[in-house]
């Protein structure tokens, strides 16, 4: 079995300190600093976590796809890894997308869940594509035909992304505020601060996850060596 190793830049600590700092600093700035939404009130402070965790795990779902395109074309068993554990990231956060966003649907809409609403069903339906990634992956013996499998899925799978994105973006309801435009962010002041903290935060985590998951399988394939040795 052909050994798997790469050496990252940040020490995993640093990220784990990082993470906990910048959680710490957006849950403070999101229910102490950020004012109440002049509609929502209080419960628009979901905003700060549910559309954070949304591009997190947009960002997660396009790493695995880029790591997957990386092994197709270098044949490189890590990027396989890699992006496994990108898509099983990008899925984690993914549930948390639809947990907060059903919350957010009850508050403003009075419903946990409406058919109606495309960015609801959209994001749904790229949740579960991921979700039969796993199905596909470990109905295949490992080997170089899994990972080949595996990453032609995670790029195709890639595709509904900015499909998603997009229906939030025309949608006709406005549970999801358009936080970027063309001509810049939508919002100022300690609104946008602390929508940018909690975005990096968010981002951090998902990365510090990423890692310590990847450790884990990293390790698990050396003891698997050392046994075939």
């Amino acid at each position: 079995m052909e050994s798997v190793s790469r050496q990252y830049r940040v020490p995993l600590p640093a990220l784990a300190v990082a993470s906990l700092v910048l959680v710490t600093l957006a849950l403070a700035l999101v229910f102490f600093v950020a004012p109440n939404d002049a509609d929502q009130g209080f419960s628009q402070r979901i905003f700060y976590f549910h559309v954070s965790i949304a591009f997190t795990a947009y960002a997660c779902f396009a790493g695995g796809a880029w790591k997957a395109l990386v092994h197709l074309w270098k044949r490189d068993p890590l990027a396989d890894l890699e992006s496994y554990v990108a898509v099983h990231q990008g899925l984690i956060f993914g549930t948390l997308v639809l947990v907060t966003g059903s919350i957010w649907a009850k508050i403003s809409w009075g419903h946990w869940w409406l058919w109606s609403e495309d960015q609801l069903v959209l994001f749904l339906v790229l949740f579960l594509f991921y979700a039969a990634y796993f199905m596909l992956r470990f109905s295949v013996d490992p080997g170089p035909q899994r990972a080949n499998l595996s990453a032609v899925y995670a790029l195709f799978g890639v595709v509904l992304i900015p499909v998603s994105f997009l229906a939030i973006r025309i949608a006709k309801s406005f549970i999801h505020p358009i936080v970027f435009t063309r001509h810049g962010p939508n919002f100022g002041g300690w609104i946008l601060a602390t929508y940018c903290v909690a975005q990096a935060a968010l981002l951090v985590l998902a990365y510090t996850l990423y890692r310590v998951e990847l450790s884990g399988k990293r390790i698990d394939i050396r003891l698997r060596e050392l046994r075939l040795a």
